[in-house]
């Protein structure tokens, strides 16, 4: 246990770091921001495509993967929701937060720096396919859910669902890492290989990207303080770092994956929740101290829940 420890503590160390830089003005905010922006833009991306573009499938489907991990999703999310909707008596708005808030994972700044750093290129290869559906999927779902219970709620008029589509797939095509693994996947499949002279570069910004990222998000941190809906926000924090890696685990070994990309998919889903969750509350302006506590609480708790998982894993 106390190896997995150590191998998770540096992990959680960077994105204090990056807290106490934030906290105490060492850096401005507006660095924070701009780390953030180079490590979605830039960093990540290049990961995810020099991943997949020297990846290695040997003919594993990756419905199993996407399958393991979306149960999971599923069930968690619908406990979020009925459990702040029905235990707690909050609104549907607040419902759909919750249950969002539960299921969403920090994949990108989290948990392919985590992964990187425990499991390794088959474990990035593992969330890199995972990504590829990832985002689109649950900013879909979180969209439509909140549009109808916005409807329910506030007795306003519901967009239909071509015009969430629309813009949901709008914001995906200028995505940097669905473009990133547009162009990996062909690159592979036709059976390229990034030049020599251009690898030292592509690898020097790659590495860049799990030490920056969690720096970013350290500092991204200071502003989702915990505060307001302390023991609904608690309650999803469980469900988040307990729950799904829980069914991500017994799913995922039920499924039969292979080990690598069973050990990624439980340490990616048991890492704190992801941003997203705080965006879509801001957006339709409900649940966000929800979504802010939930964020702050399962990052305090992050390293004890993931170096758990971890130790089960090994």
């Amino acid at each position: 246990m106390s190896s997995v420890f150590a191998n998770v503590l540096p992990v959680f160390v960077l994105i204090l770091m990056g807290w106490l830089a934030a906290k105490t003005g060492l850096l401005k905010a507006e660095t924070g921001d701009a780390l953030g922006e180079y490590v979605f833009k830039i960093a990540v991306p290049m990961l995810i495509f020099r991943t997949v573009a020297d990846a290695h499938f040997g003919g594993v489907s990756p419905f199993g993967l996407w399958s393991a991990y979306f149960i999971a999703v599923a069930v968690t999310w619908t406990t979020g929701h009925l459990m702040a909707t029905r235990f707690f008596a909050r609104d549907a708005k607040v419902g759909v937060i919750a249950g969002m808030s539960s299921a969403f994972a920090n994949n990108i700044f989290i948990g392919l720096p985590l992964i990187d750093h425990m499991v390794g290129r088959e474990g990035l290869l593992a969330v890199s396919i995972l990504l590829a559906i990832h985002l689109p999927i649950m900013m879909i779902a979180g969209s439509i859910l909140m549009e109808g219970a916005t409807a329910r709620v506030d007795g306003t008029q519901k967009r239909t669902l071509s015009v969430v589509l629309r813009q949901v797939a709008s914001n995906l095509v200028r995505n940097p890492l669905v473009i990133a693994i547009a162009i990996g996947i062909p690159f592979n499949l036709l059976g390229f290989s990034i030049p020599t002279s251009v690898l030292p570069v592509v690898n020097q910004i790659a590495a860049s990207a799990g030490p920056v990222a969690l720096i970013s998000i350290g500092m991204a941190l200071t502003r989702y303080p915990i505060r307001g809906d302390i023991n609904l926000a608690t309650a999803v924090a469980v469900l988040k770092l307990t729950l799904m890696p829980a069914i991500v685990f017994a799913t995922s070994h039920a499924i039969g994956l292979p080990r690598d990309w069973a050990a990624a998919l439980v340490l990616t889903s048991s890492v704190p929740t992801g941003i997203n969750a705080w965006l879509i509350a801001q957006r339709f302006r409900s649940g966000q101290s929800l979504a802010a506590s939930t964020i702050s609480i399962t990052t305090a708790f992050g390293l004890i829940t993931v170096s758990f998982w971890g130790w089960l894993l090994s």
